[in-house]
């Protein structure tokens, strides 16, 4: 891809609609390109005199931090070490604690590693079968397609999206049931006999404990709680037999079991046998441009650069030598904790809109409003960004350096295009400048090339380990981490002699089906699930503001069975009330006939009383702290 212009020009790997119109955002007229300070314009070193005042006020913790996973690797490693040596706040997570966490935590389980995918891209082209759970590539990442284009797919998927238009199979369960068909699967390969026992015996180990579980799982009754057919449950094992891949996404995460159900789809794909080995395997699609870089380096409250535990004694000090600090914060709150927690004072959001992506949308708004300081970083004024004491214009994509980690592990060179406008600031800039007031600025480097090379060190000997990746091997190499020395090919295949656990054997999990945190009732029939559409992206901040995407899809809507419809006294383009505990959502009714009738889709990618999120339950994951997007109660009525 290049960028002349302004205009993005496809390259060799294809782009989607977002793609070719991404440009239009690099000159667009709402571009922010001076400081805000309570509204108003104002230079840039009085809005970070201002800033770092207000911040020496307060207690560490009462300031907090939070991300994003587009933020390039760089500028990830940044904010998290920001906050723990500028700042020396605990209190730092981003928004990829809401699209991969699930699976990085049963990915960790199972592996003793979190990798999206432990293998290229291309090697799906192989593949007899793809199994895809929870994940619309049709519309979230078209390019993805190409991969696919030889191999049997079967889509789970509660919706009859563009991508199980194309499934030799698709299994239409309710929402909230992917882990108990997982664990029907997982009973019938084996009482099909579908399974590898000598894989199971050689490479894993807790199979029987998982078992006792899975034995429960009938396909009959699998049938009851999910409306899959035993057949079709049948079908799908067989299909599995050879070289198949097992590949997760949101759908399956996001939810208050999502770290079970994700290990529930990796327990199938142990049984069969295919972790591990060329031309099978599992593995997780990523969410956001730097979903895997993201988590990597240190925005994560659990986590220290090189995907270290921030709680791990020797992680701690390798750290702490590289950052030269005789100290480091513990783990702080997640995500979603983090945002409504009512002792923190001050809140720095970078690279996020969480008034509108967060779940219980109206519940974060009012407590970032009772705030006594918001500053955000944005290039264009997001909804969050309108409600910030202070603003910072930042650069996009387009004119900074970095590199940034794709869903294999696949470190690749963001190139400088273009000059960002007069009187904007890439964020390492602005970190530095806040860091220079606070008394610590020499130890945050403005060039990103800096920041890298202190990356290597500090990732040295970690699970994702950079050292021995730098810019310039990056011109004419391929590199997937772990690549611990300069010399190091990189690893674009992991697992094939031994899983990242100390006795070298993948973990089974034993888990069962619990449903949605909040079932349907009489007051609540109807469950309400949420999702991108191919025109927009995540909050929509960007792709609302380019005319090719809005005009596809210019308004909220929401996908319901005509008889659904029907029954709520609604037509087809008519204006409806979608009604949950926590909010009400204004959309236009969209007819579906391929809809379940027990559910309704919600876009999540609009402002307003359009906010898919003042529905979502913000009941939470034990483990990844991933909240439930996907299922929640509600009502439909005519507005």
């Amino acid at each position: 891809m290049s960028v002349i212009d302004g205009q993005v020009t496809p390259g060799p790997g294809g782009l989607c609609q977002k793609g070719w119109t991404a440009g239009e955002l690099l000159r667009h007229p709402g571009r922010l390109t001076t400081p805000l300070l309570h509204g108003q314009p104002v230079s840039w070193d009085e809005a970070l005199d201002f800033v770092a005042a207000r911040i020496a006020g307060y207690e560490p913790d009462e300031v907090a931090v939070f991300g994003g996973g587009g933020l390039t690797n760089e500028k990830a490693y940044a904010l998290g070490k920001f906050a723990r040596v500028a700042l020396k706040t605990s209190q730092i997570d981003y928004n990829g604690r809401f699209c991969m966490s699930s699976a990085a935590a049963a990915g960790n389980k199972a592996f003793g590693l979190d990798r999206g995918l432990p293998f290229p891209l291309t090697d799906l082209r192989g593949a007899d079968t793809v199994l895809l759970a929870g994940s619309n590539p049709a519309e979230t990442m078209p390019p993805f397609l190409r991969h696919l284009e030889g191999a049997r797919l079967i889509v789970i998927d509660p919706r009859r999206t563009p991508t199980a238009e194309r499934a030799t199979l698709h299994l239409q369960p309710a929402p909230g049931t992917d882990l108990a068909l997982a664990l029907g699967l997982l009973h019938t390969a084996v009482i099909e006999g579908v399974i590898d026992k000598e894989y199971i015996t050689s490479r894993t180990s807790g199979f029987d404990d998982a078992w006792r579980v899975a034995a429960g799982w009938w396909p009959e009754r699998v049938e009851r709680v999910t409306g899959v057919s035993a057949a079709d449950q049948r079908a799908a094992v067989h299909m599995l037999a050879g070289r198949s891949y097992v590949l997760t996404g949101r759908g399956t995460e996001q939810h208050a079991s999502g770290t079970d159900t994700v290990s529930a789809w990796i327990n199938l794909a142990l049984a069969l046998g295919l972790p591990g080995r060329a031309g099978s395997g599992y593995g997780c699609l990523t969410g956001q441009g730097n979903g895997q870089g993201g988590r990597e380096h240190g925005q994560k409250a659990d986590q220290l650069p090189g995907y270290r535990k921030i709680d791990d004694p020797v992680a701690r000090q390798h750290i702490m030598d590289v950052w030269d600090v005789s100290w480091l914060p513990g783990p702080g709150r997640s995500a979603y904790e983090l945002l409504v927690a009512d002792d923190i004072k001050a809140m720095l959001v970078f690279g996020s809109n969480p008034v509108v992506s967060a779940p219980r949308a109206s519940g974060v708004a009012d407590r970032l409003r009772a705030l006594d300081l918001l500053v955000v970083a944005d290039f264009v004024m997001s909804e969050t960004a309108a409600m910030a004491d202070v603003v910072f214009p930042v650069t996009q994509w387009a004119e900074e350096d970095g590199t940034m980690t794709n869903l294999e592990g696949r470190i690749i060179r963001r190139r400088k295009a273009l000059d960002p406008p007069a009187g904007v600031r890439s964020d390492l800039e602005l970190l530095h400048g806040l860091a220079s007031r606070l008394g610590v600025g020499s130890k945050f480097p403005v060039e990103p090339v800096e920041v890298f090379e202190e990356l290597r060190r500090a990732s040295a000997g970690g699970l994702s380990d950079y050292s021995g990746i730098t810019y310039e091997r990056l011109e004419s190499e391929q590199l997937h981490w772990p690549v611990p020395s300069v010399d190091h090919p990189g690893t674009p295949r992991l697992f094939l002699d031994e899983f990242a656990h100390p006795d070298g054997l993948a973990r089974f999990i034993p888990v069962d089906h619990r449903g949605p945190a909040e079932p349907p009732d009489a007051e609540f029939p109807l469950q309400a699930t949420t999702g991108r559409v191919l025109q927009h992206y995540q909050s929509g901040a960007q792709t609302r503001r380019i005319g090719e995407l809005l005009a596809a899809v210019p308004e909220m809507y929401v996908e319901v069975h005509p008889d659904t419809a029907s029954r709520a006294g609604l037509a087809s383009g008519e204006s409806a009330h979608v009604v949950s505990r926590r909010g009400t959502v204004t959309a236009v009714v969209r007819c579906v006939p391929s809809m379940r009738a027990d559910m309704v889709f919600l876009p999540f990618h609009f402002p307003g009383d359009g906010r898919a999120n003042l529905l979502t339950n913000p009941a939470l994951d034990p483990t990844s702290r991933m909240p439930e997007f996907k299922v929640c109660a509600v009502r439909l009525e005519p507005a």
